[in-house]
C-alpha cells in the first residue's frame, strides 16, 4: 500500500486526484502493474488508477482476465472501477480510505453485493486507511485555497 501511496503523491503533483493503484502477484509478490489517476492529463473519464492498472496488468499477462492477483488502491473503489475489477477477476481487492460520496464497495451500490456481479473478489478495507484520507483531504483543501 505504500507503494500505491507513492503513485497517489504522483497523480497530486500533476494536479490529478491522489489516487494510486497497484495490481500485485501474491505468489511473487511482484507489482505487475502500477498507476495513478489521470482523467485530466489523458483526456480520459475512465483513466483512474484502478483502471490504468488494470489495463497494464492485462497487457503483461496477454489476458484480460488476472485471476490469481490482487488490487490494491488507496481510495475504495468507485462504480465502474468496481466493475472492471469483477470482470477482470481480481483475487483479491485491498483498499485505503472510504469514499462515502462515491464509493461502490462498502457504501453506494455495494456493487459485490448485487446478484448481477458474477465474480467478487475477496475485499480488504482500511489498509493505510489515514494516510490515504490525509493526502486527499489536503490536496482539496489546498485546491479551494485554503491550504
Amino acid at each position: 500500500m505504500k507503494r500505491a501511496l507513492a503513485e497517489a503523491q504522483a497523480a497530486a503533483a500533476a494536479g490529478e486526484a491522489p489516487i494510486g493503484a497497484l495490481v500485485v502477484d501474491p505468489q511473487t509478490d511482484a507489482v505487475v502493474a502500477a498507476a495513478r489517476n489521470a482523467p485530466i492529463a489523458e483526456h480520459d473519464p475512465t483513466a483512474h488508477a484502478e483502471i490504468l492498472a488494470l489495463r497494464e496488468a492485462a497487457r503483461k499477462r496477454g489476458n484480460y482476465r488476472l485471476t490469481g492477483l490482487e488490487l490494491f488502491v488507496t481510495l475504495e473503489p468507485c462504480a465502474m472501477c468496481a466493475g472492471a475489477i469483477s470482470h477482470a477477476r481480481i483475487s483479491r481487492l485491498v483498499y485505503g480510505a472510504s469514499d462515502e460520496k462515491g464509493g461502490a464497495v462498502e457504501h453506494g451500490p455495494r456493487f459485490f453485493e448485487q446478484p448481477t456481479c458474477h465474480w467478487r473478489p475477496d475485499v480488504v478495507s482500511g489498509v493505510m486507511a489515514e494516510e490515504s484520507a490525509d493526502l486527499l483531504r489536503g490536496f482539496f483543501r489546498e485546491r479551494r485555497g485554503k491550504g
